[in-house]
Parts: structure tokens; C-alpha cells; sequence
């Protein structure tokens, strides 16, 4: 049977979509989609995993992070629409796989802000003991901000992405000066105590902290100059954010704060040793923004996927609706934050732990990576160099896939539901 849809005709979501978005404010989207609950719990994990070695594992993915970045800004400049790789996908491979695409998105997102959302509760009960309950009702407290300041436009959710990345590379920056004077050579030996091995499963964590370079495409027909500004806020969020990335891991590991203050917490025990008891509840506060910025800007980029598939019957029509006050995808902003609470209750209920909450989300991470390098190769006419970036991004994703391990499957399973859900909204379509 015929898997194609007919792409809804209906142009008016799109007209009524806000273009607000300047190179300062790309510059904030980037560095507050990448920088979040990455930089704040990561460190620690992969040091536990690998010891001194998972700075590798860093190394490595901050140099491939430029070729996944341009692939998707160059994707973007050159057709700015609604979604980024689910539109790149259905230009270059057809509507089916976009909607497994689109699929894979919305995953993502419901499983991974819990997950995220629960890093800054843990970081705020470093600080403020609290009980397992109080955590996941803190967690569901940023879920429901997220959507309310999405809800309130896209001109209102820039200020807040602005303000925030600005009060996140201080307080990464001060964390790493003043941590500086207690580093120690000697935690650095041995260097792989665990192995080898251990650096691919560190590698296939840190992916995560790289996750966000894409989020941007997904707001692109926002943009006032797309052409110029996606290239320049590319390079300086780059630059930025790899910069921070290494100098926060290699102070963790040189503090060996990864030892103090449990997985969740290494950042929080960094401040602690400098400033005492109120460095350790300023970090765990200024976590919750950082988390807060994180899951903002997710949230608005991964409604507009999902309006992005409704307009193409890739989901019920109903979520092809845009707030004609607010310019906002409402129904989208619902579904998302719906779904996302269903997954806390999950969480709460199952004891999902944290290494887990964050691989589940990469195996469809990975997947949606691999179907936009792919996109890129096949839509890309680039020369020199650049012309091999997406097939660098394509084989990082492959080479990342299989440690993500078992958990993938569950990806995999939402890929195959969107296809089931195309055949029987074509049967249904033409009967």
C-alpha cells in the first residue's frame, strides 16, 4: 500500500508564525539547548565510568559537534521551515520517514525532559533535602513553567533564553577559576582505570551533551535573516560551548568532584569546596535555571515539530493550530507537556535511575541524528571539505548507536507505531 500522505494544504500556521528571532537569540537558543543538564551532571557520570580517560570521550565529540552543527545550520539557511530535520527528511527521503522522524522527536522530548527536569530537583535537594516525592513535584513545577512561558510567545520566551545563557557561562566561567587552585595532577593517575571500553559508553552519554545543535532548526522559519545568522551563531556557539564543556569536565576530574556529593552533583560540590554551604545552594539555584533554559528551549522547538507533522497528517489535524494572539502552537505545547508528565509518573513509579532516564531518550537521538546527516549528504552541494561534514556526522552517529544499547529498542518501537499509524491513516483516508 501506498505509505504517502497528502501534505495538508492549509498554509496558515505558518503565516501566523512570529519572525523574532536575531543572532543574539540564536546565539541563546544554541547554547541554552546544548548547555543544560549536560554540563551539570555528565562530568560526573562519565568520570565514574571512565575515570580520567572519559576526557576522550570529550575531546572527541567536541571536535564532531562543528559537523553536526553545520549539517543542520546549512540545512536550515537553505529552506527555513517549521521542524528541521522532519522537513529535511521529507525533502529528501518522502513523508513516511519524516513522520517517523517526527516520531522519534516527540520521544525524545517526553522522555528526556523528565529526565532533565529531575537533574535540577536533584540539585536543588543537594541543597534543600527533600524527599523523592518533592523532587519529581519540583521537576513537574518545571515542566509546567516550560509550557507557560512558551504559551506566552516566542518574542517572550527570547528575553527569558537571553537573560539566562548570560547567568549560565558566569557561573560555568566561575566555577572553573575558582576551582582551579585545588586541582591535583595526581587525580589523573591512572588514567584508565577501568579500561578502554568504558570510554564508549562514556562517549555514548556525552552525545547527550551535545543534543541541542539540531533544536534550533526546528524554529528556523522564525528567523529574520536565516541566511546570515545561522552560520554566525554556529560558530560562536561552537566555539563556546566546547570551551566550557572540556574546562568543566577537566576540573571535575582534576577536583575529583565526581567522588563528592553523589553522580548528581559534582558541579554543586565544586562550589561547595570554594564558597561552603551557600556555594552549594547558589549552584544548585542557578541548576534550576540552567535546567529551566534547557527544557524552554526544547519545548518550543520540538511544538514546532509536532505542528510541522500535523500540517502533514503525520499526527491528528488537530495540532495543526496556531494561537492567533500569541503566535504559538498551543495544542503542540499541550501534547508535549501532557506527555511529559505521563513519563514523571513512569519515572516515580518504575525507580527509573538517571543513567537510564538519559540513554532511553539518546537511542532516539541517534536515530533522528543519522536521518539528518543522511538528509544533509543527499541535499548539501558543498565543496572541499565541507562536502565530507554530514558523512562525519552520519558515522559519529553510527559509531555512537550500539552503546546506547538494548535501550534503543524502545526508539526503534516508536518508529515502527508511526509507520503503522500512516497505513492506517491512509486506509482510512482512502476507503
Amino acid at each position: 500500500m501506498n505509505t504517502e500522505l497528502v501534505s495538508s494544504s492549509d498554509t496558515e500556521t505558518t503565516q501566523k508564525l512570529k519572525k523574532a528571532i536575531k543572532l543574539r537569540h540564536a546565539v541563546a537558543l544554541y547554547v541554552s539547548s546544548v548547555l543544560g543538564s549536560g554540563i551539570l551532571v555528565l562530568p560526573g557520570l562519565t568520570a565514574q565510568i571512565a575515570g580520567p580517560a572519559s576526557l576522550i570521550a570529550w575531546i572527541i565529540l567536541a571536535l564532531s559537534s562543528y559537523p553536526f552543527a553545520y549539517t543542520f545550520a546549512s540545512l536550515s539557511s537553505r529552506n527555513p521551515e517549521s521542524g528541521g530535520i522532519y522537513s529535511f527528511a521529507k525533502e529528501s527521503f518522502g513523508l513516511p520517514i519524516a513522520v517517523v522522524t517526527g516520531w522519534l522527536f516527540i520521544f525524545w522530548y517526553v522522555t528526556g525532559g523528565p529526565a532533565v527536569t529531575l537533574i535540577a530537583a536533584s540539585y536543588l535537594s543537594y541543597a534543600f533535602p527533600m524527599s523523592r516525592f518533592e523532587i519529581f513535584v519540583v521537576a513537574t513545577i518545571i515542566t509546567l513553567l516550560a509550557f507557560l512561558v512558551n504559551y506566552l510567545g516566542i518574542i517572550f520566551s527570547n528575553k527569558i533564553q537571553l537573560t539566562v545563557v548570560v547567568s549560565i557561562v558566569v557561573l560555568l566561567l566561575a566555577a572553573v577559576i575558582l576551582s582551579a587552585g585545588s586541582m591535583n595532577a595526581q587525580n589523573f593517575i591512572p588514567f584508565s582505570p577501568n579500561g578502554l571500553l568504558p570510554i564508549g559508553t562514556a562517549a555514548a552519554l556525552i552525545f547527550w551533551s551535545f543534543l541541542g545543535y539540531e533544536n534550533v532548526s526546528n524554529v528556523a522559519e522564525e528567523f529574520e535573516n536565516p541566511k546570515r545568522d545561522f552560520q554566525r551563531s554556529i560558530i560562536l556557539s561552537v566555539i563556546l560551548i566546547s570551551g566550557l564543556y572540556l574546562a568543566v569536565a577537566t576540573v571535575t576530574i582534576g577536583t575529583q568532584a565526581y567522588k563528592s556529593g553523589g553522580s548528581v552533583a559534582p558541579f554543586a560540590a565544586i562550589f561547595a569546596n570554594v564558597l561552603g554551604s551557600h556555594g552549594a545552594i547558589g549552584t544548585a539555584l542557578l541548576a534550576v535555571v540552567i535546567i529551566f533554559a534547557t527544557v524552554n528551549a526544547y519545548t518550543a522547538g520540538m511544538s514546532r515539530v509536532v505542528l510541522a507533522v500535523a500540517r502533514d497528517e503525520g499526527l491528528p489535524k488537530w495540532f495543526n493550530h496556531v494561537d492567533s494572539n500569541t503566535g504559538t502552537p498551543i495544542r503542540s505545547l499541550m501534547l508535549l507537556s501532557g506527555l511529559s508528565m505521563c513519563m514523571l509518573i513512569v519515572y516515580y513509579f518504575f525507580d527509573v535511575n538517571l543513567q537510564t532516564a538519559l540513554l532511553i531518550p539518546s537511542g532516539a537521538a541517534v536515530l533522528v541524528y543519522i536521518i539528518g546527516s543522511a538528509a544533509g549528504i543527499r541535499l548539501l552541494n558543498e565543496r572541499g571539505i565541507k562536502r565530507m561534514l554530514p558523512w562525519i556526522s552520519l558515522i559519529m552517529s553510527l559509531v555512537i548507536l550500539p552503546f546506547v544499547g538494548i535501550l534503543a529498542l524502545s526508539s526503534i518501537l516508536t518508529g515502527i507505531l508511526a509507520f503503522i499509524y500512516l497505513q492506517i491513516r491512509n486506509r482510512r483516508r482512502y476507503k
